[in-house]
């Protein structure tokens, strides 16, 4: 592929100021580790991710979750990754886990492809040996990795109120198992423990960021992805 022109790469700009990423792709973006290069979870990223879609479906009223099973609202959803999942559920209510199940492992490579196009993280193809395919990953340049961190550590160990997103990020990052292995700087002591099970039940404090219907809709997709088996505590 050639290289954007200096047009092309002002467009990109403009539309990175002007973008409001996805839960799933902050999600991502926390599991990154820049240190190695790797992201934190790959054996279950599909089910992290997944729930990470759903949740942003009831967040928005695209969907509803009760009792574990999921129904599409009336008015779909215009981000295309968003709309694949929507489109899904919208053929009849489904399960939870059949929801994540089916929606999770086509997840990665677009999102990650989100992340690289915004410069939230780089991407370098090359070849180890002169023939082996290699893909080594840095932090990009936006500086997104470093304020979506310290947004989910004010929240855990600052206890900052959060967003609806930012509670979602956190609840769902926890939930996978992966926050005591990301960053020393939040520290696994029970403090923490304590708030990021506060945030995977949907307490996200007393603001509106806190309303009762999609907190609960979050809690439930939390909840159901902990009861699976599939993430270990």
């Amino acid at each position: 592929m050639p290289e954007s022109s200096g047009a092309h790469d002002t467009g990109d700009d403009a539309e990175r100021a002007g973008r409001s990423p996805l839960i799933a792709e902050d999600v991502l973006l926390m599991l990154f580790q820049p240190a190695s290069g790797t992201i934190a979870g790959e054996n279950t990223l599909y089910y992290v991710l997944g729930g990470a879609v759903l949740t942003e479906l009831a967040l928005r009223g695209h969907v509803t979750v009760r009792g574990s099973v999921v129904r599409a609202g009336t008015e779909a959803p215009t981000d295309e990754l968003l709309r694949s999942a929507w489109d899904y559920v919208d053929r009849k209510p489904r399960g939870v886990h059949t929801v994540l199940a089916a929606i999770g492992p086509r997840l990665r490579a677009p999102l990650l492809d989100r992340l690289v196009r915004y410069g939230d993280i780089e991407r370098e193809d090359r070849r180890a040996l002169g023939f082996v395919p290699l893909t080594v990953l840095r932090a990009g340049r936006s500086g997104r990795h470093e304020e979506v961190f310290e947004r989910v550590r004010s929240v855990l160990v600052d206890r900052v109120e959060p967003t609806r997103h930012v509670a979602a990020v956190t609840a769902l990052v926890s939930a996978s198992g992966t926050l005591p292995h990301l960053d020393g700087r939040i520290p696994w002591n029970s403090a923490v423990v304590g708030r990021a099970m506060e945030l995977e039940r949907g307490d996200w404090g007393a603001g509106a960021a806190a309303a009762a219907v999609v907190s609960a809709n979050a809690a439930v997709v939390v909840n159901a992805m902990l009861a699976s088996g599939v993430l270990s505590r």
